[in-house]
């Protein structure tokens, strides 16, 4: 998965992620801007298809990068393999509170799913986390082996989590923050895991009591359908 931001022009380092770029005007109506946003998606469209069937999507980056800015500059795109259709356009605002009126706007307004395409507005899970390798520096991962330890609060419907991986003594301090939330996005989605998960630690060494990541799916995703079914 490679995260497209555009960048600032006179920053050496680019700000945080949550910031909106002081020289792009935020939309007052979000709404607006997801169909603006459509509208020249329906233009680019054939390029934007071109580009990924010749493995060429850096042609197509620029053109995508403005379109999105102009929905809110603080908010990231990528381009992906699909779950069910050939392609995915993934949109994220991280899950800051103050973007999801815009994601929420322009997921609202995409066409549907098609054969060739699919929206989705924050990362959603894989299929099947643990058929996932990962590469960090010198390391493959496999997420087959990361362990976690879920502790419920069952009165505030969230989980405190400790990730474990064999690796994690191995990484140094970056890598190892990557470990520890990577698994969590690619197993629950980006959204979910903002929802249901509030302590999250790495454990270097392994805990007692750890379930592997698809037990950690059913068990959050069971406990967000108990508080839909309470709602």
């Amino acid at each position: 998965m490679k995260w497209f931001r555009r960048k600032g022009a006179d920053a050496a380092d680019p700000p945080d992620p949550r910031t909106p770029w002081p020289d792009e005007p935020v939309p007052e109506d979000p709404a607006a801007a997801a169909a603006e946003f459509w509208r020249k998606w329906d233009e680019l469209l054939p390029e934007v298809s071109s580009a990924l069937g010749e493995n060429e999507p850096h042609r197509v980056e620029t053109m995508l990068l403005d379109a999105v800015a102009r929905v809110h500059p603080g908010l990231q795109f990528s381009l992906e393999r699909g779950h069910r259709s050939i392609y995915a356009l993934v949109l994220s605002g991280q899950e800051d509170p103050a973007l999801r009126p815009y994601t929420d706007a322009w997921k609202a307004a995409a066409p549907p799913d098609d054969a060739l395409w699919e929206y989705h507005d924050s990362v959603p899970p894989v299929p099947d986390p643990e058929k996932v390798t990962v590469n960090l520096g010198e390391h493959r991962i496999a997420l087959a082996d990361v362990r976690v330890v879920a502790q419920v609060d069952e009165a505030e419907h969230v989980v405190d989590i400790a990730v474990h991986h064999p690796a994690m003594a191995e990484l140094a301090e970056p890598a190892r923050k990557a470990m520890t939330f990577l698994p969590l996005d690619a197993t629950l989605g980006e959204r979910l895991a903002a929802e249901r998960l509030r302590r999250v630690e790495t454990a270097i060494t392994k805990p007692e009591g750890t379930i592997g990541l698809v037990e950690l799916r059913e068990l959050v995703r069971g406990l967000d359908d108990i508080v839909g079914g309470s709602a």
